[in-house]
């Protein structure tokens, strides 16, 4: 994707700074930086922090934060010891899990002075892996937007509701629900996106509406609670969300808020189709409900919210009353029976479809697995 017509990938490898670098995600939109990566706890910190976010990104920065650990220590205990601390970082996202375990399944068996120059390779195949499989996403997920701009009546757009970021800056590039808007978008399809601002760290207002900006897709950024209403009067086409991890039968955990657009696109008839690439998949897992850990984050994040003041001064202010703690779950899972379609890799599925993905592998499945 292009920001101001440059191409970026979310993360890279920068040779003469000897480091990964990512964009800066805390830093947007106001300001476009980078951060350089050195070391696994850099890295970890980058993940905890959510410098980086989206489950895909998580899983590429993790992989390269266990090449950049072994370059100065790649004995077992210490591929292991590296490995676990990662995993440790964010507990719902499960790429997280899928990149260390493709990386572990190639290094175990190498000696140590193989170890280092092996798992660059490997987080540099997982980075480029990862864009063939948004890119698929969102050619796959092109027909349901033109299905509903063909069935769109008297209306001349087609009004799509997202939640969170599930675009290029949630993975390496392309993203996963909004691949299809922007292909889409490109086709001359006369797309809006209806986007949730998404509190309490407002990934919608501040991530989605920057990056539709950049692309010129048009867009309307709309309170969390807004969507509902949206949908009774008939203003929401479709809705299409993301994923940090997906069970074998379709319950989908994705940003807290997602599960109540889930229900509201069910009552009103609305699509309601989740886009992934099938290493969010856990095949370890079938009741959603009762399996996927979800995160506790700080209740900081709900008590305050971030801004710029009058005088354009990036500002950190209470808005609960003052006492009052706060809870700050950060996903919820929707069940399988209110998502309509599962937009992947290998097509659009039903959730009962799904298993399907079981039996074909992503290319870094097939060498490291």
């Amino acid at each position: 994707m292009k920001i101001h017509g440059t191409h970026y990938r979310s993360i890279w490898w920068d040779a003469a700074a000897d480091g990964v670098r990512v964009i800066n995600q805390l830093a947007l939109p106001f300001a476009l930086d980078t951060v350089l990566i050195r070391s696994a706890d850099q890295a970890a910190h980058a993940i905890r922090t959510m410098t980086v976010r989206g489950a895909p990104l998580i899983g590429i920065t993790a992989a390269y934060g266990l090449a950049l650990a072994l370059r100065h220590d790649a004995s077992d205990p210490a591929l292991e010891q590296t490995a676990h601390g990662l995993l440790a970082t964010r507990p719902t996202a499960v790429n997280l899990r899928y990149a260390i375990e493709v990386a572990l399944a190639q290094l175990r068996p190498l000696s140590p002075a193989q170890r280092a120059t092996a798992a660059l390779e490997i987080a540099a195949q997982l980075a480029d892996e990862d864009v063939a499989l948004c890119h698929a996403i969102g050619q796959h997920g092109l027909p349901l937007i033109e299905a509903a701009w063909a069935n769109r009546g008297t209306r001349e757009r087609v009004n799509i509701l997202t939640h969170c970021n599930a675009g290029w800056l949630a993975t390496v590039d392309w993203g996963t629900a909004l691949a299809p808007i922007y292909a889409a978008h490109d086709q001359g399809i006369p797309v809006h996106v209806w986007v949730d601002e998404t509190r309490p760290r407002n990934q919608g207002a501040l991530l989605t509406a920057l990056e539709l900006g950049w692309h010129g897709v048009p867009h309307t950024v709309v309170a969390d609670n807004a969507g509902g209403h949206l949908m009774q009067r008939g203003d929401v086409g479709l809705c299409l969300v993301g994923a940090d991890r997906v069970t074998t039968r379709g319950d989908t955990a994705n940003k807290i808020g997602t599960y109540l657009k889930a229900l509201a696109a069910f009552d009103n008839g609305v699509g309601f189709h989740v886009a992934l690439p099938s290493p969010t998949i856990d095949w370890r897992m079938d009741d959603g409900l009762r399996e996927i850990p979800i995160e506790e984050r700080s209740g900081d994040e709900v008590l305050t919210v971030q801004g710029l003041d009058a005088q354009n001064t990036l500002r950190s202010v209470r808005v609960a009353a003052p006492g009052s703690p706060a809870a700050n779950p950060a996903f919820d899972v929707t069940p399988a029976r209110l998502v309509t379609s599962f937009v992947t890799e290998r097509g659009v599925l039903e959730p009962h479809a799904l298993h399907t993905l079981r039996r074909q592998k992503t290319p870094a499945q097939k060498t490291h697995i």
